[in-house]
């Protein structure tokens, strides 16, 4: 074990603080990780105050890490001292069910390791800490490599905001022709609109915000709905072949079923707190369907950054230093983000 500097929640309502805790030394398939930039998601936010279920504290969140291989264990094979290296939302799972074998570990059936706030297999008794930390280490088959040609700080986001629309747009087979529309602008959705974009497809964004309009046609909208004008909607009826919902608010689902056409989707990634009534009617007189989506498997997660790669696509990010995260939280719960935050990991103090 090594010691290892970080900021952690200590109990739901207490603000986040530097933290001295304890890694484990890397095993033989395990890479060590120097974290340059960790993003900001906020879910960071839901597990720091126990908002999804409670927590384990202390919580170091974390899980859009982007950094340089600081040492590599003998049986590693894919990554070398020096080379960029990324983790996503995952840092185990089975390896053995059949999610795990068709490359879709988000899905384990025995419960994938969370980067953080899950139990640790590598280190029973204990549970993972993430990337608002120095140093990360983590078994080869969860390590990604990062394409040099992006911007460093702005590809960190990528491993949560920019998966999440990726998986379902191309399990849903979205490409040139595809009508799209993506429900919110926020850190999920200016991803969803980048990336069904440069898909091929034709992008509506649906927003309850009219100074949304002339960002959204910069990241990929062609056009643009106000979800809170009833003609506007009424308008857009049976004509999307897929719908990305990022909204984590309530809203009225069945309104956006409406605007699919026969055999369309509506996938839902945006996880508000309570749940969304479907109308049943809105399902089978379009034999419509309505589905969710969680990340994306390591393989799918490395063709996404390939892909954002290929057509230059990084997040719109603010860097703050780690002093300010707290403020950061704040201003991401008044939605005064565009459109995802990112933490300098420079800015950790060497010992907490």
């Amino acid at each position: 074990m090594f010691a290892c500097t970080g900021y952690a929640a200590q109990a739901a309502d207490a603000k986040l603080a530097p933290f001295s805790f304890e890694r484990r030394d890397p095993g033989p398939r395990d890479i060590r990780i120097d974290i340059l930039f960790c993003g900001v998601c906020h879910s960071d936010i839901h597990t720091a105050r126990s908002e999804w279920g409670p927590s384990s504290y202390p919580v170091v969140p974390g899980h859009e890490i982007v950094g340089r291989v600081a040492a590599v264990g003998a049986e590693v094979d894919g990554f070398k001292v020096g080379d960029l290296a990324a983790v996503g939302c995952m840092v185990d799972s089975c390896q053995d069910c059949s999610n795990c074998r068709d490359g879709l570990e988000q899905y384990c059936e025995n419960g994938f390791t969370g980067t953080y706030n899950s139990p640790d297999k590598k280190t029973p008794g204990l549970h993972t800490f993430g990337g608002y930390s120095k140093v990360i280490v983590v078994d080869q088959n969860f390590v990604l490599r990062v394409p040099e040609s992006l911007e460093l700080a702005a590809v960190a986001p990528l491993l949560c905001a920019g998966i999440t629309p990726y998986s379902p747009l191309r399990h849903w087979k979205v490409g040139p022709g595809s009508v799209v529309g993506i429900v919110g602008l926020g850190g999920l959705g200016h991803m969803g609109l980048k990336l069904a974009h440069a898909m091929g497809a034709d992008v509506t964004l649906f927003t309850t915000s009219p100074g949304k309009a002339e960002d959204a046609r910069r990241l990929g909208a062609n056009h643009v709905v106000l979800s809170r004008d009833p003609d506007a909607m009424a308008s857009q009826a049976a004509r999307f072949d897929f719908i990305l919902d990022c909204v984590s608010a309530q809203h009225d689902i069945n309104a956006y079923l409406q605007l699919l056409k026969r055999d369309g989707a509506l996938v839902q990634v945006g996880a508000p707190s309570d749940p969304l009534p479907v109308a049943v009617f809105s399902l089978i007189m379009g034999r419509r369907t309505f589905a969710g989506s969680l990340i994306g498997g390591i393989a799918e997660t490395q063709e996404m950054l390939d892909f954002c790669a290929e057509h230059g696509i990084v997040s719109d990010i603010e860097i703050v230093p780690m002093q300010r995260i707290n403020e950061a939280y704040d201003r991401v719960l008044a939605s005064d983000v565009k459109y995802r935050f990112v933490i300098d990991m420079a800015s950790l103090p060497a010992a907490a």
